[in-house]
């Protein structure tokens, strides 16, 4: 079986970095408005992406720049010398959305690999053929596609690469061309600024045209959030995936996303896809794993079964659920600190998640803490918590941003939970 590339989101630089060092091969992260996420794409200035391609090539990994969002004229001229710009920089290949901006970047920049968002739409290899005749070299496929449809495409374009998205936020649009936000806040989503309304609580009304009365439709509770769809999740179809022999990229959705959320997320299922590889595949683990993440709860989406066969891919009650496990910190670069990210007081056991599980950490015991492993679980305790600078506090909460000692040295990125 042919081993796919597992790609992560970089919403800053702390995030690639987590992302990198928790097992993902390539990670995808964009500058300014030309990127669908406006909110990551301000985490990075030119200057800053540059650091962002140097530290990934510096691990043998790989990089790729968003510009996927759907320019209107006035921009032509902006959107070019951002081509320019990203071009210099190096990375190893532009996500386009659209022919014309295929063409522009096939103009200015030939030497930069092209890959095809799902904001094309991509759902069969007619059309996947035509993109590969303009120089595209992957498409990341529509959400709505499935597995079987992959298969023949692979089968009528070889030479295309196929990139399929396992995880993340799903849109309540058609891959994800979506006016709502643009109607109510100005946003507009295909320009990359998208308020996600959808995902806020509504009342509804029905209105008599001929009277002109107003009734409200009353509810309950669980009938408030009717846009709001489910994550997706499709771990335990990671086996199924490469088995397929049609997919050459597993992508995350998540720019926006927790660090935790991207480190966890990139150690599951870069297990997952060795696990299947090795014929060790333990689909319990991988669920249980990401269920400690934030999220609306999760559903297979559209890859494995097709749309009108999912009763499930809607969470009516809120915008999210709290993960299972609560963040408390976590380990700088040098690996004998850490930050804050709740609370952490003395006396009690937090869990170890280190980057990587072939990390050794021998239990240890000190004036500060100690260390030990139960089933294979590593376990930090805290007897004093103190700082950097030699201060002792009786606890350390979310925002403060000393450094915190630690008992001893960990592997840097590592978190604290519970």
């Amino acid at each position: 079986m042919k081993k796919p590339e597992l790609l992560s989101p970089a919403g800053n630089i702390e995030k690639l970095k987590l992302a990198i060092n928790y097992g993902a091969d390539a990670v995808y992260a964009g500058v300014s408005h030309f990127s669908l996420r406006i909110r990551s794409g301000k985490e990075f200035t030119y200057e800053s992406f540059k650091e962002a391609v140097d530290y990934t090539h510096l691990f043998g990994k790989k990089i790729y720049a968003t510009i996927n969002g759907f320019p209107f004229n006035n921009q032509i001229p902006l959107l070019k010398k951002h081509i320019e710009k990203m071009a210099d920089l190096n990375p190893d290949a532009f996500i386009v959305a659209t022919p014309g901006v295929i063409s522009l970047c096939k103009e200015i920049a030939p030497q930069i690999p092209l890959h095809l968002s799902t904001q094309a739409n991509v759902l069969n290899f007619l059309d996947a053929k035509v993109y590969h005749e303009m120089g595209v070299k992957r498409i990341v496929a529509a959400r709505e596609m499935s597995l079987k449809d992959l298969v023949e495409i692979k089968k009528e374009v070889p030479d295309l690469e196929l990139e399929v998205f396992v995880h993340g936020s799903m849109c309540f649009a058609y891959s994800g061309r979506c006016l709502i936000s643009s109607v109510q806040s100005g946003r507009v989503p295909n320009r990359g600024s998208c308020a996600n309304d959808c995902r806020f609580a509504y009342t509804l009304y029905a209105k008599n045209e001929e009277s002109n009365t107003l009734f409200k439709i009353e509810e309950d509770e669980e009938g408030t959030h009717i846009m709001n769809a489910k994550d997706l999740n499709l771990s335990s179809y990671v086996k199924d995936i490469i088995e397929s022999g049609a997919v050459d990229a597993l992508k995350i959705e998540g720019r926006t996303k927790s660090p935790y959320y991207v480190a966890l997320t990139a150690k599951t299922y870069k297990r997952a896809i060795e696990d299947a590889l090795n014929g060790e595949f333990d689909e319990d683990f991988y669920q249980k794993e990401l269920s400690t993440t934030v999220n609306r709860g999760f559903s297979k989406g559209y890859l494995v079964q097709r749309p009108h066969d999912r009763l499930d891919t809607q969470n009516l009650k809120n915008i999210e659920e709290g993960g299972l496990k609560r963040v408390h910190g976590i380990v700088d670069e040098s690996g004998e600190f850490f930050y804050a990210k709740n609370k952490v007081a003395p006396e009690h056991w937090y869990e170890v998640v280190l980057p990587k599980d072939s990390f050794e950490v021998k239990e240890k015991f000190s004036e500060i803490g100690e260390i030990k492993k139960e089933n294979g679980v590593l376990f930090l305790l805290f007897k004093q918590i103190i700082t950097k600078s030699g201060k002792e506090l009786e606890a350390v909460h979310s925002g403060n941003t000393n450094e915190i000692c630690l008992p001893c040295k960990l592997p840097p990125f590592s978190f604290l939970r519970d």
